[in-house]
């Protein structure tokens, strides 16, 4: 089958290699759709230190063709979407209501057993976050996956893998933002668009979006931004400008930069709460002023994966999508075949889209 391997750091390319069939616990996935985002990337240029060579691919959706012994939650045929990180059911934080901080998540690149299913030449070929779906097929835990509606297209069920996931929790279930609240988006990219529409599904009176990039503010727009911030004004004094300087009820930072956190959590005004939903290099670090958070009654919050439940959510954010709620495919602004996936890349690092999908 056709994969997108890497090899080493910026190194990777379309590759033909072997796939076993599922073990206990695993199904086997026809993929139907994978959506390119910003931490395969990562695992390509080394920001996310990984195993090479590893499949990347980690937001994707597609058709169980074969399960593996003891599998009960899918069958043959269902179409499902996949989760990066497992619900295993049994660990503190699953049982905690928690499972977005599963224990059983390993960044070995294998799969629950510790081995991989992919094979090149007799070499094991790890898989980014037990799912490597950037291929034509997959074989994953049973614990990664929920079955969805057939009427559901691929592409947006894909995009729900991660980052629609990601952004809209983030505003919907870690931070909880309270209708009527004026909220910051500090970087507008796949994940930042849909903190925009997270902001504007919660009743957010006034979403602000910041970003480099003039297209991304029109995209902002488009997705419910109610203001934008000229690209290369001064955030912190414009926004503190239309909130009568107070500042925003909520900010959230969406690239994953120290010096960029540095400045959102100055937008956010006494008692708010500033969101790190982008994630960045291991050794990238911010500060912050120690008399500000007690003095301010500021809060600083992670947002790993949205807080997501994902066998509750992922159903949960597409029926909103076929309600009109959540736009997804205005997201997709280009789809690619598997051997298009080196340019796609190209686009992702240009800024050319909302969001790129692979479509099989």
């Amino acid at each position: 089958m056709k994969a997108v391997v890497v090899d080493a750091v910026d190194n990777f390319s379309v590759q033909n290699v072997d796939l076993d069939p599922p073990k206990f616990g695993e199904v086997l996935v026809r993929m139907q759709a994978t959506g390119i985002c910003h931490s395969d990337l990562s695992v390509i240029n080394g920001t996310i230190p990984w195993v090479y060579p590893a499949v990347i691919g980690h937001e994707g959706a597609g058709i169980v063709e074969q399960i593996g012994d003891g599998v009960t939650n899918v069958a043959v045929g269902d179409h499902v979407a996949m989760s990066f990180v497992p619900n295993c059911g049994d660990c503190f934080y699953c049982q905690n209501h928690e499972p977005f901080l599963c224990t059983v998540t390993k960044p070995d690149g294998m799969l629950l057993d510790g081995t991989s299913r992919v094979h090149r030449n007799g070499e094991q070929v790890s898989v980014m976050t037990y799912l490597g779906n950037m291929a034509e097929y997959a074989v994953v835990p049973s614990v990664c996956v929920v079955s969805i509606d057939k009427s559901f297209d691929f592409k947006a069920a894909a995009l729900v893998g991660c980052g629609v996931t990601t952004g809209v929790g983030a505003v919907i279930k870690t931070a909880r933002v309270e209708p009527g609240s004026t909220v910051a988006v500090f970087g507008c990219g796949g994940v930042g668009l849909n903190v925009v529409q997270g902001a504007r599904i919660a009743g957010a009176s006034r979403i602000i979006a910041v970003d480099l990039s003039a297209e991304k503010m029109a995209m902002a727009r488009a997705f419910g931004a109610t203001d934008t911030i000229t690209p290369g004004g001064n955030a912190i004094k414009e926004i503190y400008a239309m909130t009568n300087g107070i500042g925003a009820d909520y900010a959230f930072e969406v690239v994953g930069n120290g010096k960029l956190v540095e400045t959102f959590v100055k937008s956010v005004r006494k008692n708010g709460m500033a969101v790190l939903v982008g994630v960045g290099s291991q050794e990238d670090k911010f500060s912050i002023n120690s008399m500000v958070l007690p003095l301010m009654s500021k809060t600083i919050k992670g947002c790993m994966y949205g807080s997501c439940n994902f066998k509750v959510d992922f159903p949960r954010y597409l029926d909103l999508y076929q309600r009109g709620l959540l736009d997804l495919d205005r997201l997709v602004t280009q789809t690619y075949s598997i051997d298009d996936a080196v340019g796609a890349f190209d686009d992702l690092e240009n800024g050319v889209n909302a969001r790129g999908v692979i479509v099989y």
